[in-house]
């Protein structure tokens, strides 16, 4: 079974929410990824969603952008992140890692070749946000190399897409909060649970939601109705100040350990 399907039954036995936090590798610095994966985990992290550098994130707010460009200025590029996460592995064998970014890098690598690396790696899903449901041709090899291809719903999707989508999905389905770039501060829950609601009405898996989230507070109001909360932008900000790797674990596990308090307080209250 895929570490990603595992892990989701997991929490759904235990009647958990996933706690998604996003970095980019090479950011804030190479020598911090590896420890900085571990300190993810250590404090709480289900998964992990690893940004892919790119020259040009569409998707992506500035704070995001910066950590692109950082990591893309120390040549950052695929082989080294396969590398970081096949160290990651030599101690953690069972918290999923998938890759989001682009389809520029995956093109210039080979996705046959990609592929074989990310499996060999350890990677268990790809998100690639220019490369939608109506495209998934282009990456047929990752879906035949048993990686989980993660797809993006909005607010803007159609109901006949959104059935399409429901029926492709595999790992999780990732809803974007608003139409908008990362990092913005306009969550509006009203609709985020009515649109993950018809989700859910649709398919039995399990749906994250990004975009918007950026502490405890709004991480436990999504994590009412969603399956998972996906937190980036904040704690990649956070991130950018940290100098050393010792500096970027502590930095990350002080972000990230009131939110998984948070998820956790939710999920005993809904449970009473």
């Amino acid at each position: 079974m895929n570490r990603l399907d595992a892990r989701f039954a997991q929490l759904q036995a235990a009647r958990r929410k996933a706690l998604i936090p996003f970095v980019t590798a090479g950011d804030p610095s190479p020598d911090a990824m590896v420890p900085l994966l571990h300190a993810l985990v250590e404090a709480g992290a289900d998964l992990i969603e690893l940004g892919v550098p790119f020259s040009d994130p569409m998707a992506d707010g500035p704070v995001i952008q910066h950590a692109n460009e950082r990591a893309l200025a120390r040549g950052i590029g695929l082989t080294q992140i396969f590398n970081w996460i096949g160290e990651f592995r030599q101690t953690d064998a069972q918290t999923p890692i998938v890759l989001m970014g682009y389809l520029n890098p995956v093109e210039i690598y080979g996705y046959a070749r990609f592929a074989h690396d990310a499996v060999a790696a350890g990677v268990d899903g790809v998100l690639l946000v220019d490369c939608p449901l109506e495209e998934a041709q282009t990456a047929q090899a990752l879906d035949a190399a048993g990686l989980r291809r993660i797809f993006l719903s909005a607010p803007t999707t159609s109901a006949a897409r959104l059935a399409a989508l429901c029926e492709a999905a595999r790992g999780f389905l990732y809803h974007v909060a608003f139409a908008g770039i990362t990092g913005a501060n306009r969550l509006s829950l009203g609709a985020v649970r009515e649109r993950v609601a018809a989700i859910k009405a649709r398919t039995p898996i399990p749906v994250a939601v990004g975009f918007g989230v950026r502490d405890a507070a709004s991480a436990a109001a999504i994590a009412q109705f969603a399956d998972a909360v996906v937190i980036g932008s904040a704690l990649v900000e956070t991130l950018a100040g940290a100098h050393t790797p010792d500096a970027a674990c502590m930095a990350a596990r002080e972000f990230l350990a009131p939110i998984r308090a948070a998820l956790d307080a939710g999920a005993r209250a809904h449970a009473a």
